[in-house]
């Protein structure tokens, strides 16, 4: 399986969660495959279809891509499909985090969730989907050093820490990615896939 991704901090999340599974993943850049995808889709599945199916034709093999985001109730669901994008493609996690937290401020509905779509594409043109949520809120200032994106200022439901203060096979175990990738996983065993 090649994942389609080129953000570091998924690749690392996705192949510990799939090596659990017994399958082989490698980045699209391990097999020399540097392209730019336009995520030009209006949804998570959009775009996680499209980047899927781009290295898949590109590399020949299956490959896995997901698209996701954070949605804050209190913003109408913003960042949602743009959060990597959010409040300028030049901004870095830390200054995004800065943005979103400097956008809630005074606000006492802090409830959010990540969610994560994942899509696997066949050369012979089947398709996979799952879909993995994970609900928390918004805290008022980033928490630990661990993870990526807004994970130092989401609040997991239930942990009384951040995404970024769990240990990486905690965050697996509860994370949206890690919910729709066990999600994936048992639709292709029902297909007898892997």
């Amino acid at each position: 399986m090649i994942l389609a991704t080129a953000n570091p901090g998924k690749i690392i999340e996705m192949r510990e969660i799939l090596m659990d599974f017994g399958v082989e993943v490698l980045s699209r850049r391990d097999i020399g495959i540097d392209i730019d995808i336009d995520e030009t889709g209006a949804s998570y599945t959009e775009n996680a279809l499209l980047k899927a199916s781009a290295i898949c034709i590109a590399s020949g093999f299956p490959s896995i891509a997901d698209d996701s985001g954070l949605e804050v109730k209190a913003l109408g669901g913003e960042p949602g499909v743009c959060s990597s994008i959010y409040g300028g493609e030049r901004l870095n996690d830390e200054e995004r985090c800065s943005y979103l937290l400097k956008k809630m401020e005074n606000r006492e509905q802090r409830n959010a969730k990540f969610v994560c779509v994942i899509v696997c594409v066949y050369p012979d043109g089947r398709q996979f989907m799952a879909k993995g949520e994970c609900n928390g809120e918004i805290v008022f200032s980033p928490r630990g050093t661990a993870g990526f994106g807004y994970d130092p200022i989401f609040l997991v439901n239930g942990t009384g820490r951040t995404m970024a203060e769990l240990l990486p096979e905690e965050k697996n175990a509860l994370s949206h990615r890690g919910t729709a990738l066990r999600a994936l996983r048992d639709l292709m065993n029902s297909e007898q896939l892997w």
